[in-house]
């Protein structure tokens, strides 16, 4: 068993807090992932990790979507399913077989041990999107962090080039672990929605 199995059940778990703490009313709110507001991002969480649970248990892929349902699967009991998938996610990655061999995720083969690194960074980088959108800290334990990072280092350059992350954002060399995974990932670790800016400075004119 891969010696990231122990940070993605740490990650996961605070990532499932996370979802659980999400309001109706925050689902439009802009994310430092630039493509997605909050409802869009669940939907492409609400796609791929029923796809990851498959491909970490060797098992068929979920059919495709159409484009369209894809953009409309937070409904009804969206919280549910996304925090029950987290969950199953970090326990098929407990198991040795998850990590041995390859898999697919619809198309090619690729090795499984692809498949916990992608999911420790959805846990973590899409886990501190949806936190940092809605204005309340992700609690990123240290170890996760510093997996995080390695893992980025890893998966980086070649996801980039494949524009599944953004330019890399430079931040100072000794910044926290979990600061430079976000900045591999394209994410500015400073970021914050216009509506937290104008709370600081309403809280900053009071002082």
């Amino acid at each position: 068993m891969s010696g990231l199995a122990e940070p993605i059940a740490t990650a996961a778990a605070e990532f499932r807090g996370v979802v659980r703490g999400l309001r109706a009313d925050q689902l439009s709110l802009p994310t430092p992932c630039a493509e997605y507001d909050v409802r869009g991002l669940l939907n492409h969480l609400l796609y791929w990790a029923p796809r990851l649970l498959a491909a970490a248990r060797k098992a068929p892929p979920p059919p495709p979507e159409p484009r369209e349902e894809a953009s409309r699967l937070v409904t009804g009991d969206w919280s549910d399913r996304l925090v029950t998938c987290a969950g199953e996610l970090a326990s098929a990655l407990r198991q040795p077989e998850a990590w041995q061999g390859t898999t697919t995720m619809g198309w090619s083969e690729l090795p499984a041990s692809m498949i916990g690194r992608m999911v420790l960074c959805e846990f973590v980088v899409h886990g501190w999107d949806l936190a940092t959108a809605t204005g309340r800290p992700l609690r990123c334990e240290r170890s996760v962090a510093v997996a995080a990072e390695r893992v980025m280092r890893e998966l980086g350059e070649s996801g980039r080039a494949r524009n599944v992350f953004g330019p890399e954002v430079p931040i100072a060399a000794d910044a926290p672990a979990l600061e430079k995974a976000l900045a591999m990932s394209g994410r500015d670790p400073s970021w914050r929605s216009s509506t937290q800016n104008s709370r600081v400075r309403a809280q900053n004119s009071r002082a």
